[in-house]
């Protein structure tokens, strides 16, 4: 984990969120929001710019908004004025794929076409799979 520990006392506001716990929420919110096929996977030890994907398909570009706003959903409900907990967001909703680097987590949204063709999970085949949801 690259994120340092809170000092003694600090409020829970005042902590990063943790990369692990970072994504089993934005998993969950994305799976409220009726993603299809989520997985998490942990790239700890095979990457060096984060330490966890979440990635998920979106049946629609309409639905691909409403996962978007779903992760925008949880990190501003960890103090979103923090720039560490802010999504900062790459892609366009028409391209069918959407990336939201959380720092040590990142979020890949995609349309399911450009999901397959991407295979990102066959890219990243070493990682370990956390969650599966189909």
């Amino acid at each position: 984990m690259r994120r340092a520990a809170a000092a003694a006392g600090a409020s829970r506001r005042d902590v990063r969120l943790d990369g692990l716990q970072l994504a089993r929420e934005v998993v969950d919110a994305l799976v409220d929001r009726q993603a299809s096929d989520v997985v998490l996977l942990d790239l700890q030890g095979l990457s060096t710019f984060t330490d966890y994907f979440v990635i998920a398909s979106a049946d629609s570009e309409r639905q691909l908004r409403a996962l978007v706003e779903a992760v925008d959903e949880v990190s501003a409900s960890h103090d979103g004025s923090r720039r560490s907990n802010r999504p900062r967001w790459e892609g366009r909703n028409e391209d069918g794929w959407r990336l939201a680097d959380l720092g040590d987590t990142v979020v890949h949204i995609f349309a399911v076409e450009q999901r397959a063709y991407y295979n990102l999970e066959g890219l990243w085949r070493r990682a370990r799979e956390v969650v599966h949801i189909q």
